[in-house]
């Protein structure tokens, strides 16, 4: 006779336990996690500042009651506030807006252009399909990557560690920032020696850049040209 087997349910993710009765903040990050599959609980925790695993233990029942210095660093790294979390509106793509953080260059030089504190700076519609959490723009200036990307166009980007290259940007175009404090818009490919790397252009006017030091580099999410931005007025 042959044996029956019951199918294997998939393994519940953190924000998928939900308690009978849930504290309002943990409730809305709950449907700001399930909004954005992109979000991981120890990413978004590390990038508040806080233990790695405070979100997963939010949403485990651990922690029932956060305080308020607690959700203002959560939201402050998902670029929210704790009032859009709480009523919901964090989740709703209508109408949200990302933060430019300024110019990077493609062939010109830019000094760093994180120079806007969070929130405080020009915005743009987030276009559609792209979620905002913890999303940043940047303007291109210069030619150097021409013609995939031209000057005035926006580049969307996540920054999670504030000085780091992760190795999984080797070989994708990333905005990126280098030792001297200038950012730029490069594919990226490891350099000849240990933390070094070259910053490629696309077009062959502009020559590569050799063995440079970076302090961060962030892949691409969404390029958007310049003719479909719709800047906010502040």
């Amino acid at each position: 006779m042959a044996r029956e087997f019951l199918p294997i349910a998939r393994a519940a993710r953190p924000w998928e336990y939900i308690p009978m009765t849930e504290d309002p903040f943990i409730a809305g990050l709950r449907a700001v996690f399930e909004a954005d599959p992109e979000l991981r609980p120890a990413t978004v925790s590390a990038k508040a500042g806080l233990d790695k695993s405070t979100i997963r233990r939010m949403f485990e029942g651990a922690i029932q009651s956060p305080r308020r210095a607690t959700s203002l660093k959560i939201a402050d790294a998902l670029g929210l506030s704790i009032e859009e979390i709480v009523n919901g509106t964090a989740t709703a793509s209508g109408g949200r807006t990302v933060a430019i953080a300024g110019k990077v260059g493609a062939g010109a030089r830019v000094p760093v252009f994180d120079a806007y504190e969070k929130g405080d700076g020009p915005q743009v519609e987030c276009p559609p399909g792209l979620s905002p959490h913890g999303v940043v723009a940047v303007e291109i200036e210069g030619d150097s990557m021409e013609p995939v990307y031209s000057a005035g166009d926006l580049l969307f980007y996540t920054r999670w560690s504030a000085e780091s290259v992760p190795s999984d940007v080797v070989g994708k175009r990333c905005v990126c920032e280098c030792e001297e404090g200038l950012g730029w818009v490069k594919l990226i490919r490891e350099g000849r020696e240990p933390g070094l790397f070259d910053l490629h252009s696309f077009n062959d006017q502009t020559p590569p850049m050799y063995g440079v030091r970076l302090k961060w580099a962030a892949q691409i999410k969404l390029h958007w040209p310049a003719e479909l931005a719709r800047k906010v007025d502040g």
